[in-house]
């Protein structure tokens, strides 16, 4: 129903309409994607982003129940806001966090709690177009911003109640996303306008349906002239488009020699070297304002495309780097990341300012699931995509079927690290199976049996070679971990309390015991019983100090022949892993 003004339910109509055009659009978007990062999935982060924000919306409105009561403009704004800022994907999804943020700031701010009107949009939408440039680090023009700027300059002149507002904020949209292969190369030599923009254009014209019960007409996505739209030619980008200038290399991890290779079948120093960072990093931080400050220099100091969106206290931190772990201990120092993702963009894409061959999906990749920060970025280093599973937060079907398709290649080898996941794990796989990749589900139990496969693949033998070997070293590997007990349970080795620390090997409680590092040390001799040559321990942030050095001393003086490696796992929830092998 047209109505002049926008409330809570306008809100609601505009998100799920915005949901349902990217749904649409998804595809296509996905297929114009060459800026900043050729990796075809802007569509798909922007479905995601409002998907979020949508959600959120419904949770207010459920929140009312069936009274006849129903929230706030400022309570619809803000929760729109908050879900796209918690769900947002990539760089354009990030920045479309921000803008929706910038709307909500402004409508939520408006004398009348219940509706916001012509003149109150207006000034939202300027508000979103300001603080989405100011959250970019190094903005370029042709872009998602450019886009942003263009609808408000637009509705800036419009005079009227928010149907007319809205439309006008479309209509400049749109003809500035139509002129974006003007003002970047890459999109121009593509034949294409900005993934990011075209992506906008659609939310705009979600809103304008929300205000006036209108659709509009189809956006542009193609550059060049109307009858001869031409095929995206990824191999454009010219200096002009250089973002962030510095990157470092990341520092070498255990697993790095150990033919580990990523998404685009090679590792993380040939596809650093190749142009352009090897890895996209993106975490929500708990932090305040002036370290959050201090993070944007470190973080645009490590790499290029770096936008941090959000304000009191939580934020959206997202940026390209060699680095994957240096971006993440940034954060960790600002404050607390959490819902880390580390993407491995791999070689032969297209980025920032560099000139790269055209992107082809590569003949294998690795997808694993992955308990803590610390081996989030061993693993993404070594080459595999990662999905971070926080304690209690174990990832959806939907995100590990994402990841799949983030790997961007023909086969895929998938580690679960965790039983409870293989009937997740199992959908995910079967799901990209329909879509045309060749998955292989290795049902890994612990993160220390992914690191174990990921040591002997070799991307150079046939698929089934590669995924045999790697199922035989994670079968080898038994696997313990350390943990405290929450509350008082029956379990394979007694009764425990809440607060005794638990010794676990290979699933099963073995050990309940007063004190970690006395528990820890009982189950390695436990497991080093059967033999062994290698040991491997990942820490967890809440370990005790010390306990790794006095486990290799362990090893050093009761076990001959045995090695030890340790890794730090960040905020894993186990104290520790333990793998032998």
């Amino acid at each position: 129903m047209p109505q002049t003004f926008l409330d809570a339910p306008a809100v609601r109509t505009w998100c799920g309409l915005a949901l349902r055009e990217l749904g649409r659009a998804r595809e296509e978007i996905d297929a114009i994607n060459v800026y900043p990062v050729a990796d075809g999935d802007t569509g798909t982060n922007l479905y995601l982003t409002v998907e979020s924000a949508a959600t959120a919306v419904e949770a207010v409105f459920a929140g009312y129940g069936t009274g006849g009561a129903e929230p706030s403009l400022a309570d619809a704004v803000r929760a729109m806001a908050h879900g796209a800022l918690i769900g947002a994907r990539g760089n354009s999804g990030t920045i479309l966090a921000q803008l929706l943020r910038g709307m909500a700031q402004v409508l939520a701010a408006s004398g009348d709690a219940s509706r916001a009107d012509g003149p109150g949009l207006r000034l939202a939408l300027r508000r979103a177009a300001d603080s989405a440039r100011q959250a970019v680090a190094h903005p370029v023009e042709g872009t998602v911003l450019t886009v942003a700027s263009a609808a408000a300059d637009a509705a800036g002149t419009a005079d009227g109640d928010c149907r007319t507002v809205a439309r006008a904020a479309y209509e400049g949209a749109r003809t500035a996303l139509a002129a974006t292969p003007d003002q970047l190369t890459v999109l121009r030599r593509a034949g294409v306008v900005d993934a990011g923009g075209r992506g906008l254009v659609a939310v705009l014209g979600a809103l304008v349906e929300a205000c006036t019960g209108e659709a509009v007409g189809p956006a542009p996505s193609r550059g060049g002239s109307a009858g001869h739209p031409r095929v995206p030619d990824l191999s454009a980008a010219g200096p002009e488009e250089t973002g962030a200038g510095g990157t470092r290399a990341g520092a070498a991890h255990g697993l790095a020699g150990a033919g580990v290779t990523g998404a685009g079948g090679s590792d993380c120093a040939g596809a650093a070297g190749t142009g352009g960072p090897a890895f996209e990093v993106i975490y929500l931080l708990e932090a305040g304002d002036a370290a959050v400050a201090r993070l944007r220099a470190r973080l645009d100091a490590l790499g290029d495309s770096l936008v941090v969106v959000g304000g009191d206290g939580l934020w959206n931190v997202h940026v390209h780097v060699d680095d994957a772990g240096a971006a993440v201990e940034a954060g960790v120092e600002a404050g607390r990341p959490y819902r880390i993702r580390i993407t491995h963009f791999g070689h032969g894409d297209a980025h920032t300012g560099r000139e790269r061959p055209p992107r082809e999906r590569a003949q294998r990749a690795v997808v694993a699931v992955v308990p803590g920060e610390g081996l989030a970025g061993l693993y993404a280093e070594a080459g595999a995509t990662t999905v971070l599973a926080r304690p209690g937060e174990p990832p959806a079907s939907g995100e590990l079927v994402q990841a799949l398709r983030r790997a961007h290649a023909r086969e895929v080898v998938l580690l679960p690290n965790d039983a409870e996941l293989r009937h997740t794990a199992a959908a995910a796989a079967e799901q990209a199976r329909i879509e045309g990749i060749r998955v292989a589900l290795i049902p890994t139990r612990s993160a220390v049996q992914g690191i174990a496969a990921l040591a002997v693949h070799e991307p150079g033998r046939r698929f089934d070679e590669d995924v045999v070997q790697m199922t035989s070293a994670a079968g080898a590997t038994r696997y313990g971990e350390v943990v405290v007990a929450e509350h008082q349970s029956w379990t394979t080795a007694g009764i425990c309390q809440a607060g005794d620390v638990l010794g676990l090997i290979d699933g099963d409680v073995a050990v309940i015991g007063a004190d970690v590092t006395a528990t820890a040390r009982t189950v390695l001799d436990r497991m080093l019983q059967a033999g062994g040559e290698l040991v491997t321990l990942v820490v967890g942030e809440e370990a005790p100090d010390g306990v790794a050095g006095h486990l290799e001393a362990r090893v050093r003086d009761s076990y001959l022949a045995v090695d030890t490696v340790v890794y730090h796992g960040g905020r894993q929830g186990a104290l520790l892993l333990v793998g032998v092998e």
